[in-house]
């Protein structure tokens, strides 16, 4: 690609001289890192519960470039096509979501998973990406007097946080909510309000603590071990403590053979023991590099839509990834949230994609291009 002129004009050749190839980079990383981490965790799992050893290590590895395709691709976009693209898939998620909660797979109490053909697929996955660029949509479409777009994206916004919760979902509902109070605060969202928005936040994980026993429970055991199992955050914590600075070695952890979940929520931990202290601070530091240098991008941009858009995305990214590693570390209470393009799951590794595309489309430099 290198080989591309400046003057060349084709869709191609305008899109690798405008999309920012440090994020890019810094996301084809953490994919390559995410390959190797599942190919660590992974064959434990499968063996553990009667699969083929590389099963999860296949499927992952095949599509992890379909995913790297529909980044590219839809980076390639532009911002009214991303808009409209975000809007059908809305539509189609927030459908997904209803049928989820019709003849959704029920494990462990919830029902978040449809079987199509063969493969679960969790719908709330893809509303995410497309709720921050919609939601950004109708917040620009309000501060520019053309219709009360902040009302639409209240409407939208309560109809995905209801539809989750009937699931229940606590950990999306509260990523979402980040995504919708971080692009109200920077549509202008006044002060007074500001505080009413976190006090209804801190209101309303009270009541899901005392409604769903499920958070109570991780709560709990959150502030008192004792009060219960605590099996996958031990062995995490003893998988951190065995790795030290520089890891027993590839293939030498033995945390995997034990926590169940290690392939998708506790990946981290076979970075931890495997690859040491010194790797999990490259991959703490790719998160945030590609957090920052998304904000950085959109700090010379002076259409909302654009920054508001762009903001909920990197909000999404960032939590997601924060949550993962934070809940691994024992330093929040233990929620099942995939890290971006590291762990299994190919809702997640897809719809992470999409998110990502339309980040990379929404902070190309544009030049000469009607408003949006």
């Amino acid at each position: 690609m290198t080989g591309f002129s400046r003057t060349d004009r084709s869709i191609v050749g305008r899109w690798w001289w405008t999309v920012d190839r440090w994020t890019l980079t810094a996301v084809l990383t953490i994919c390559f890192i995410g390959a190797m981490l599942i190919l660590a965790a992974s064959p434990a799992v499968a063996t553990r519960i009667g699969l083929d050893s590389f099963h999860f290590v296949k499927r992952q590895l095949l599509f992890v470039p379909v995913a790297v395709v529909i980044m590219i691709g839809v980076s390639l976009l532009t911002p009214i096509q991303i808009r409209r693209v975000a809007t059908l898939g809305l539509i189609g998620g927030l459908g997904l979501l209803v049928l989820t909660l019709v003849a959704g797979q029920e494990i462990k109490g919830a029902r978040r998973w449809l079987n199509i053909a063969g493969q679960s697929i969790q719908a709330s996955e893809f509303v995410k990406p497309c709720f921050a660029v919609f939601s950004a949509w109708m917040f620009a479409e309000w501060k520019k007097g053309r219709f009360p777009g902040w009302a639409a994206a209240c409407c939208t916004y309560g109809l995905v946080v209801g539809l989750l919760m009937l699931q229940p979902d606590l950990g999306m509902t509260i990523v979402i909510t980040c995504i919708f109070g971080a692009q109200f605060f920077l549509a202008g969202l006044p002060l007074v309000l500001v505080v009413f928005v976190v006090m209804s936040g801190v209101t309303g994980f009270l009541g899901a603590y005392l409604l769903f026993p499920h958070v109570q429970s991780r709560v709990n055991r959150f502030l008192d071990p004792a009060s219960g199992d605590t099996f996958q955050v031990d062995r995490a914590m003893e998988a951190f403590a065995n790795g030290g600075a520089w890891g027993r070695g590839p293939g030498e952890g033995i945390a995997k053979a034990y926590i169940p979940d290690v392939h998708a929520d506790f990946i981290f931990a076979v970075a931890g023991e495997e690859f040491g202290l010194i790797t999990c601070l490259v991959i703490l530091t790719l998160f945030a590099f590609v957090v920052m240098r998304g904000f950085v991008r959109l700090l010379g941009e002076s259409n909302m839509f654009v920054v508001l858009a762009g903001a909920g995305l990197l909000v999404q990214f960032g939590l997601q990834a924060f949550i993962n590693m934070a809940s691994t570390l024992h330093m929040i209470p233990t929620k099942g949230m995939t890290l971006p393009f590291v762990s299994y799951g190919l809702s997640s590794l897809i719809a992470i994609s999409i998110g990502m595309g339309m980040l990379m489309a929404l902070t190309r430099r544009r030049y000469g291009e009607l408003e949006i």
